[in-house]
C-alpha cells in the first residue's frame, strides 16, 4: 500500500518496533494527527484466542470513562408504551412497524439498533438486510434488552463493543485525537482492564500478544503491555 507524505513523516518521529509505555504512544498518536478532522484514535488489541471456540469467541460491551468522542445515532424498537422514554434518554428514533418497514427498504440512517426483545421475531427476517451492516441487534452487545432506556444512556455515554474478528484481533475506537492524553489512557485501560476479566479459562499461552493504537490517517505505535495489566 503506498502512503502519503504526512504518513511517511510520521513514521520518522518514532520507532515502530520499540513498544512505548501507553502515555507516550498516545502523545505519538495525537501528534501525528494532522488530517483537517478530528481523527478516531483506535487500540487494535491481538489476543491469544481462538474465535472458532465458542468460549474464546469473546464478544462484550463497556462504557468508556471519557467517552468515544463519537457522536452516535441510535434507534429505539419497542412497543408504544416506552418511545417517549427512549427519546427523552437519547435515542435519535423510537417506534415499531413503520420502522422495520423502512429498515426493510433500506434505510439505515443509524449506527446502533436498540431493540426490546418481543420485536426480535420482526427483526428476524431482516437479518440478511441489517447483518452485512452491523445493525443487526444482539443480547450479547447489550442491544436486546428489556430496559432499553439504560441501553440508550450508556451509548450515547461512549459504549462500545469489544469483539474478537475471526483472527483473534479486538478494534476498538478509543476516543477522538482532540481527547487529553490522560483520557485517552484510561480509556484505553479501561479496554484492557476488561479484556483480562474476560480471558477464557481454556486459552492456553500468552493472552494479551500485542496492543497497538492508531488515528484514521495515521501508522500504529505499539504499546508496552506491563502497565496495563
Amino acid at each position: 500500500m503506498k502512503h502519503g507524505k504526512k504518513y511517511i513523516e510520521s513514521l520518522n518521529k518514532f520507532d515502530r518496533a520499540i513498544e512505548y509505555l501507553p502515555e507516550e504512544a498516545l502523545e505519538l498518536v495525537k501528534a501525528n494527527s494532522k488530517a483537517k478532522f478530528d481523527e478516531t484514535v483506535e487500540a487494535t488489541v491481538n489476543l491469544g484466542v481462538d474465535p472458532k471456540r465458542a468460549d474464546q469467541n469473546i464478544r462484550v460491551t463497556t462504557s468508556l470513562p471519557h467517552g468515544t468522542g463519537r457522536v452516535v445515532s441510535v434507534l429505539v424498537l419497542t412497543d408504544s408504551s416506552s418511545l417517549n422514554d427512549a427519546i427523552d434518554a437519547g435515542a435519535d428514533f423510537a417506534g415499531s412497524d413503520e420502522y422495520i418497514k423502512k429498515l426493510e427498504s433500506g434505510w439505515d440512517e443509524i449506527d446502533v439498533i436498540v431493540a426490546s426483545p418481543e420485536m426480535m421475531p420482526k427483526l428476524g427476517k431482516l437479518g440478511k438486510i441489517l447483518g452485512p451492516k452491523g445493525l443487526m441487534p444482539n443480547p450479547k452487545s447489550g442491544t436486546v434488552t428489556k430496559d432499553v432506556i439504560k441501553a440508550v444512556k450508556e451509548i450515547k455515554a461512549g459504549r462500545v463493543e469489544l469483539r474478537v474478528d475471526k483472527y483473534g484481533i479486538i478494534h476498538v475506537a478509543i476516543g477522538k485525537s482532540s481527547l487529553e492524553v490522560d483520557h485517552l489512557t484510561d480509556n484505553l485501560r479501561t479496554v484492557i482492564s476488561v479484556l483480562m476479566r474476560e480471558k477464557p479459562t481454556s486459552v492456553k499461552g500468552a493472552y494479551l500478544k500485542k496492543i497497538t493504537v492508531s488515528s484514521t490517517m495515521g501508522p500504529g505505535v505499539k504499546v508496552d503491555k506491563s502497565p496495563l495489566i
